[in-house]
């Protein structure tokens, strides 16, 4: 038994013999359960011996103090569990009610999702959407990866953010396209908001909005209702070969090594998502390129 206790039960001795000096007196009426002792001792009393023996008495005080004591800790067990059960079922519940929703394409892999006030999202190959629900009413707003096409229904306002910029509409659709070192945005309906660099810039219906490599790119009007890839077919538009080379990858889960060729010189052309000869030869041919393939890779050679 450790010293703070001994003293404790010595007090507690010398009080029930009557022996307490004024000093111990005041440090046992400093104890915690000072009132408890007391109020026990009075019930006591009425069944004590002629003969009192303070050895036992004080035992069977220490025995209702610790009946007492686990009375408690036994009442207060359900107690912590009740709290503990709530504590669990409030976690649950903000997790449920915060946690984002994230949808994510492969790989040669698109999909169409429908957001909570039925706005549309269609995502290209290696893509990934983050949105929240529980928020959605109040704050319509996604986190984009890669490049989707968006049809917004009518409401408040709408963002999507990109590591590069991020735009704002109400109501329209667009295609939103953000890769290393590109960013484009395509107004298809509607005004679109495009920021970059704390610049906005309003782009109407045809209006275009692109950056390589952190350089501005001037583009004609569009006069496609939609972007390519949607019908399975990427176009390009004086991009750089990397890039393009890139969105193959992407679209056919391939590996594609350049030998010869400058990566940095412009492409314009197209090539579908559904026939990797013939994806193959619309990019090499107007280059003058040959390729050849083993299994998932692909290698590009100047002639």
């Amino acid at each position: 038994m450790n010293k703070q206790m001994m003293n404790r039960e010595e007090l507690i001795l010398k009080w029930l013999d009557n022996n307490l000096t004024e000093k111990e007196l005041e440090a046992f009426k400093s104890l915690e359960d000072y009132d408890e002792l007391v109020a026990l001792n009075r019930g006591l009393q009425a069944f004590k011996a002629d003969d009192y023996n303070t050895e036992q008495e004080l035992e069977k005080v220490m025995q209702v103090v610790k009946t007492r004591k686990k009375t408690s800790v036994n009442l207060l067990k359900p107690l912590l569990r009740i709290a503990a059960i709530l504590a669990i079922c409030f976690c649950v519940y903000y997790y449920t009610t915060t946690l984002n929703t994230t949808v994510a394409t492969e790989f040669a892999q698109k999909t169409t999702i429908e957001l909570p006030d039925a706005s549309k999202v269609s995502l290209n190959a290696k893509s990934v959407l983050v949105y929240n629900k529980s928020d959605w009413k109040d704050h319509r707003e996604v986190e984009l990866q890669g490049e989707a096409f968006f049809k917004v229904a009518k409401g408040s306002s709408f963002k999507v953010n990109t590591a590069a910029g991020y735009v704002t509409v109400y109501g329209t659709q667009f295609n939103v396209k953000q890769r290393d070192n590109y960013f484009e945005v395509i107004c298809y309906e509607g005004l679109v908001g495009v920021t970059y660099n704390s610049h906005e810039t309003k782009l109407k219906p045809g209006d275009s909005f692109l950056i390589i490599d952190g350089k501005t790119i001037a583009k004609e009007k569009e006069n496609l209702s939609g972007p390519s890839w949607l019908n399975n077919a990427s176009s390009f538009t004086s991009v750089p070969y990397k890039m393009v080379v890139e969105e193959f990858e992407r679209q056919y889960n391939v590996n594609i090594t350049l030998l010869g060729i400058d990566s940095s010189q412009r492409f314009t052309g197209s090539f579908t998502h559904d026939n990797i000869d013939v994806a193959l030869k619309s990019i090499t041919l107007p280059l003058h390129v040959t390729y050849s393939k083993t299994d998932n890779s692909i290698t590009l050679k100047r002639e």
